[in-house]
């Protein structure tokens, strides 16, 4: 039976903001692997709990803890916050897992379980980060990206989006609907308008980075970061509109990771559940956990 728990992760990584976690396992089985989540959104918008049943279900059933995690969405935080806490709740996966109740009567030595980073988008963007971070105090067995990036190529965040000018134009007056203040929860409904303005007016970058440009290559791209503490699934769409098929080739490039290529225009792809490129990189993604944990 899936289980789920909520975890207050103000107990665990203290701070100054609402934040908490999801944990979903599969209760009859020892769970063998963690999978700790990152949302998508630009980080801009989204929720942890933004995860299709299908692959709550796919990953839980084959021995696999998820924990999704919150953390703060920009514009009120910037790249150098965001990262930081998503390495601080990293840093304490097992004590998140065991808040959750899994690991008690002995069924898991969960500080101990080998833990994957998986995100969608810009969820993969910072588990690719993460995962090049020299301050995990675990490395992961895998990194898990779907239809991420890492800034690899030129023009495309930081310039207006012909996909995104074909849809109604979006005013500066949208940011006045975003709480001033840390918050982990992006409400499509207040804060979906704000990614869409972002990237007609070219001004993404803006929104989550106020520092020097040489720092954001530096830190917040993976262009100077030749590895990365794990082996790399990496998943997209050819017709992607949003990240450019180009940037997922830079990825590949200087990566090398096992690939899962969907022939979709949509960047999200796997959210139509009903479709066989979202049953077949469930399928491979599992296989390769599978290869890295037995």
């Amino acid at each position: 039976m899936l289980k789920t728990s909520t975890v207050d992760l103000h107990t665990i990584t203290p701070c100054d903001f609402e934040k908490k976690a999801t944990v979903y396992w599969e209760d009859s089985a020892p769970v063998r692997a963690a999978l700790i989540y990152l949302h998508g959104g630009g980080l801009l918008y989204g929720n942890r709990e933004d995860l299709p049943e299908l692959h709550r279900k796919t990953f839980t059933q084959a021995g696999y803890a998820i924990i999704a995690l919150d953390y703060p969405l920009a514009p009120a935080a910037r790249l150098p916050e965001i990262t930081a806490d998503v390495i601080q709740s990293v840093n304490h996966y097992g004590n998140i897992l065991q808040a959750a109740g899994i690991g008690e009567n002995g069924e898991a030595a969960v500080q101990e379980l080998p833990y994957f980073l998986w995100g969608r988008s810009a969820g993969a963007y910072l588990a690719l980060l993460t995962g090049a971070s020299e301050e995990l105090v675990t490395q992961p067995a895998g990194i898990l990206s779907y239809y991420g990036y890492g800034f690899l190529t030129d023009g495309w965040y930081d310039q207006p989006s012909n996909w995104y000018q074909s849809l109604p134009a979006v005013p500066e007056s949208c940011l006045d609907s975003l709480p001033k203040e840390p918050h982990c929860n992006g409400p499509l409904e207040t804060h979906y308008s704000v990614y869409v303005y972002a990237r007609q007016k070219g001004l993404w970058k803006d929104l989550i980075y106020s520092g020097r440009e040489k720092f954001f290559f530096l830190d917040y791209s993976l262009r100077l970061k030749d590895t990365l503490k794990a082996p790399l699934f990496a998943a997209h769409s050819t017709g992607d509109n949003d990240v450019p098929f180009t940037e997922f080739n830079a990825l590949a490039a200087k990566y090398h990771p096992v690939k899962y290529i969907a022939a979709a225009r949509e960047h999200d792809f796997d959210r139509d559940t009903e479709s066989p490129f979202t049953a077949e990189l469930l399928e491979k993604t599992v296989k390769f956990v599978e290869n890295r944990i037995g």
